[in-house]
């Protein structure tokens, strides 16, 4: 986008025959930015970032895959020497310390950039305050909070990640009016429409990991693979199925079609003998005969999973549900009536007795997608998922 655009897109009013530009909006260019590293930074945060200079845009960039180049570096480079004397907007407070790539901070500083303005601040402990300080320390002047809620929501996984050192999980699944996954007779393809399993795949892209459990394995040997065509240049949608006995066929697409890394969860009993007949497939084995769902996902944490989308049947979404270990739900209901004390629904198990006792959610979004209705609904305590269990 060219800086005349720009400027004439950020103006607002006149003020005594001076153009005034609204700063709300350079923030949003840089949020907009961070949106194009969404499915490919994991397990870094979106950034975007944005260089003003008299009202001119004069340097843009994105951080758009671990180990590249960081937003505020990319926008550096575009500006060069013009960079003296400009404003940056961030959209995450800039990074103080040596990974794959040297401080942001000291970028900034030695640009001659004189204000930086960040969204919200970072709560990575190697960051948390420590590029604010740097940088105010360094003579800048530095605001942050433009557009906050904005650019919280999107880290959201990043944020949940870093304080839990587990994984953000959504639950999703399609289902009948009367929330049934399947007839009587497990017949499930096709509940939902096609807008709405092409939505999904949407979730696969932004998600770490997809999670089934054997079943769908045996009932639809499903690849698991993103085929929404973003994620081709971005990390790999790791597939982890849930076969407590190993019973996962060998020939199955998610051994085979080397498509995607699959991870499979086996219990205690599952011999090295068994597990060596597949290739291609990396095991987890639980310390126990079954398979602990909470100390699962603090492992898959320390593997650096920072998000897992939940694609099971009944069995393993009710196993999610009982144990409150969720932050979101994506549901697509089809106006069907499917019916039958049989047929799987939602959320099986014994359920609560107590109404003081149920999970609480909130819609935070409504959508049709041709006739059927989308709903995501989150937790009330939805970063807190694991400290229920």
């Amino acid at each position: 986008m060219c800086a005349t655009r720009v400027c004439a897109l950020a103006m607002t009013h006149f003020n005594n025959g001076i153009f005034v530009f609204d700063e709300k909006y350079y923030m949003k260019l840089a949020l907009d930015l961070a949106r194009a590293g969404i499915g490919y930074t994991s397990p870094n945060p979106c950034v975007g970032s944005v260089i003003v200079k008299n009202g001119h845009v004069i340097g843009t960039g994105a951080h758009l895959k671990a180990g590249l180049e960081h937003a505020e570096v990319a926008a550096i480079n575009m500006a060069g020497k013009n960079a003296i004397g400009s404003t940056l907007y961030v959209t995450l407070e800039p990074c103080n310390h040596h990974g794959k790539t040297p401080p942001c901070t000291e970028a900034i500083i030695n640009s001659g950039i004189t204000k930086v303005i960040v969204a919200t601040l970072d709560p990575n402990p190697l960051v948390s305050g420590a590029g604010i300080k740097a940088l105010e320390n360094a003579g800048i002047v530095v605001e942050v909070g433009l557009l906050r809620e904005e650019a919280d929501k999107l880290n959201e996984i990043f944020f949940h990640y870093i304080s839990t050192k587990t994984p953000f999980i959504t639950l999703k699944c399609g289902m009948s009016l009367d929330a049934k996954l399947a007839t009587k007779n497990l017949e499930s393809k096709w509940i939902t429409n096609s807008s709405s399993r092409l939505d999904a795949h949407h979730y696969r892209h932004t998600h770490d990991a997809i999670l089934v459990g054997i079943n769908t394995i045996l009932a639809d040997d499903p690849s698991l693979t993103d085929r929404s065509d973003l994620k081709s240049s971005g990390t790999l949608l790791v597939r982890i199925v849930l076969d407590t006995h190993l019973r996962t066929p060998i020939d199955a697409k998610v051994v085979t079609d080397k498509a995607s890394p699959t991870w499979i969860v086996v219990g205690n009993q599952v011999t090295s003998e068994q597990m060596a007949k597949y290739n291609n497939v990396k095991f987890i084995q639980m310390k126990d005969k079954n398979i602990d769902l909470v100390q699962l996902m603090q492992h898959l944490g320390e593997l650096q999973i920072t998000s897992i989308l939940v694609e099971g049947g009944y069995t393993v979404l009710t196993s999610f549900l009982e144990l409150g270990l969720f932050n979101q739900m994506v549901v697509y209901i089809a106006p069907l009536l499917i019916g039958g004390k049989s047929a799987p629904a939602l959320f099986m198990g014994d359920g609560f007795s107590k109404l003081s006792d149920v999970l609480k959610l909130k819609f935070e979004h409504v959508q049709m997608l041709d006739n059927d209705l989308k709903l995501i609904l989150i937790r009330e305590d939805r970063h807190a998922a694991l400290a229920m269990t």
